[in-house]
Order: C-alpha cells, then structure tokens, then sequence
C-alpha cells in the first residue's frame, strides 16, 4: 500500500495514527485525519547510535533539525536507539546512552515530544542490540530522568528476550512511552497462531492508565488490510 492508502485504511477501521514515518511524511496522515504517531529524526540507527560518544553530535544535529518539525507536525514521539555492543560493557554503554540523553532532552523537552528509545530482541533480529533488555533501558531512563525521554517497549521483541510481559509494563509504565506489536514467532499477524495473549496485554496496558500509542508493527502473510483489522480488532479492549 501507499502510504495515503494505509492512512485511508487506517482512518476507515479506526485507528488514530501511522507510526514510523520521515519528516517529509509528517502531514501526509493529517489528511486523514490521523496524526504521525511516531516519527524517525536522524538519532542514530539501530547498530550504531547513543551507545558510541562519537555519534553523538550526529544525533544532537539530527534531533535539532527535525524534532521542530515533530512538534510543528503534531508527532508526539520520535524514535532513537542503543546500537550495538561492538564488544562494548553494558555498563559502559549505559553510561555513554545516558551521557547522550542528558545532552539532548532539552530538545525534546523545549518541543514537548517525547523521545523514545527502543528495546529490541537481540536473539532473533538484532544480534549484538545493546537495549534489549527492560532492565536495563529502565536503569537509563532512571538517571536521565525526564518525561520527555521514555522507551518505546516493542512487546513483539520482549516477549522473545524475556517474556513476563504484564508484570514487567505495570512494573515500569512510567518509564513507557510507546509500545509495537507483533507476532511471536516470526513478527506476522496478531492471531490464534503464536504465544502471546494480545488482549490481555492490552488490558494490562490499559489498567495502568496509559494514555500513549500502541502500534502495529508486523509483516502481514496474507492480505494486510484484513490482518490490520484483525489486530486492531483484537487489541481493542
């Protein structure tokens, strides 16, 4: 699909927005009338970003330039990365993404959007992703410490790295910003045909109060339209 064919399609099953899109994109779902529920603004890519001091003038550039067109836009969230381990500690790498953080929250904080940074499976789709763990995303988001800066808690990815999903949302919802969805295994369709319980995580997410954005994140085997609705019909609680 176009991109102003998803938005359509969207609009019509009643969905709010369409995440993940560049800031040429921005206005496109406003058509619609849907928002860009999260958009990209050049702070890193997933193997090489805030976990490296050296990328972080690249970043703070990036997030200069185009978190003010989020805000104009009316994107609350934009995405960042750890990037990878390259051999790096955790510990080290913590310290470096939270260094980076710190440098730039003022960005997202001064736009009012919140700038998330993603937990992704490093067993099956991104070997050597340093954030692939709540924990320790959670300890980041602790010493940086800003509500504009959150993680965006991708369900699809932390079911594979350490499941427990419920528990571990209520847990830690303040430090949750955005959430992905996505079938376990194989990141299909939302169905009877893998191990996650979307509607019960969906009401754990809700009895929390959240007030943000989950998106679907998911590569369709069949018709997308019909596998859209059908998540959307399932994590409607």
């Amino acid at each position: 699909m176009s991109l102003d064919e998803l938005c359509a399609y969207s609009a019509q099953i009643g969905l709010k927005g369409v995440d993940l899109l560049e800031p040429q994109d921005f206005e496109v779902p406003k058509k619609y009338g849907l928002i860009c529920t999260m958009g990209y603004v050049n702070a890193g890519t997933i193997p090489d970003a805030l976990n490296v001091v050296a990328n972080h003038d690249k970043i703070e550039a990036g997030l200069r330039a185009n978190v003010p067109l989020a805000a104009k836009a009316g994107v609350p969230n934009v995405i960042t990365f750890s990037g990878n381990r390259h051999g790096m500690s955790d510990e080290e790498g913590a310290k470096n993404v939270i260094l980076g953080l710190n440098r730039v929250k003022k960005i997202a904080e001064d736009n009012n959007v919140v700038l998330c940074l993603e937990l992704l499976n490093s067993k099956v789709n991104h070997k050597d992703y340093m954030a692939d763990h709540t924990a320790w995303g959670v300890a980041v988001m602790k010493e940086v410490n800003s509500p504009h800066v959150k993680l965006l808690y991708d369900i699809y990815h932390m079911q594979i790295m350490e499941g427990d999903l419920i528990a571990t949302i209520q847990a830690n919802i303040e430090w949750l910003g955005h959430f992905h969805t996505g079938g376990v295994p194989g990141r299909h369709e939302l169905n009877d045909q893998q191990e996650v319980q979307w509607d019960g995580v969906m009401r754990g997410i809700a009895a929390t109060g959240f007030k943000g954005y989950v998106a679907h994140e998911f590569v369709p085997t069949g018709d997308p339209r019909a596998s859209l609705l059908q998540a959307v019909d399932l994590c409607d609680v």
